[in-house]
């Protein structure tokens, strides 16, 4: 029995079909790899932000002990460590001079205790460390400080220097949003520390509290470290 004879359209149209699934193949393969690496995307986001959150309420309630052994460098250019205040109570905070709004708020109530303190205050260093080396200069630190208060000390130093000295304080910072294409905002936790004349931690304050009552603790502190001091 003699075949049909095959159509003289077949073949193309049998090869259009296979070139046809063979797109269909592609397109579905690479929707489903941007699906998949926007997944992937999406949970590193998400990792890292729970990340950044978990950072954050530790260093808000941190654990364990806090502050210990540094080496920085002031507003001057000098080398300086923890011993170098001993014998004196510490105000520690941190934060970086184009900090928009925190680190002002906490300066300004740092220097408005500073000042309620009246002669009391040559009792107190403050340090404000930076955790944004990259742009804080000694130079810039020193004229930022200053704008609130001659008795803060501004201290920067290597990025190795500034995350230990962050890690003995549990202090939480990560480079954050950049904007105007250059320019960048920093990422931080916000404690104002309270040392004793000894290195030890005393206690810690948000920075937007009440100055005046921030005035108090602190002479509270002083009050009881004088009363422990024997009388000769």
């Amino acid at each position: 029995m003699a075949k049909s004879p095959k159509s003289p359209d077949s073949e193309p149209s049998k090869h259009l079909l296979l070139a046809e699934l063979r797109v269909l193949r592609i397109v579905l393969a690479i929707v489903i790899g941007l699906g998949l690496a926007g997944g992937v995307a999406a949970w590193q986001i998400h990792k890292d932000e729970m990340r950044r959150e978990t950072l954050r309420a530790e260093a808000l309630h941190p654990v364990g002990a806090i502050g210990g052994p540094f080496t920085l460098t002031d507003q001057d250019g000098k080398t300086v460590s923890d011993t170098d205040f001993r014998g004196k109570f510490l105000l520690v905070y941190f934060g970086y001079t184009y900090c928009p709004d925190l680190c002002p708020t906490g300066l300004s109530g740092i220097a408005h205790v500073l000042d309620t303190l009246g002669s009391e205050a040559k009792k107190v260093q403050t340090l404000f460390i930076t955790i944004d080396p990259a742009r804080d200069t000694p130079a810039k630190l020193k004229q930022y400080v200053e704008s609130f208060h001659p008795g803060i000390m501004g201290l920067t130093g290597t990025p190795e220097q500034i995350a230990a000295v962050a890690k003995e304080y549990k202090v939480y910072y990560a480079k954050g949003e950049v904007v105007e294409g250059h320019d960048y905002i920093m990422d931080h936790s916000n404690l104002i520390y309270l040392m004793g004349p000894g290195g030890t931690f005393l206690t810690s304050f948000p920075d937007d509290a009440d100055p005046d009552g921030m005035a108090v603790a602190v002479r509270r502190f002083m009050d009881k470290q004088q009363a422990a001091v024997p009388a000769k």
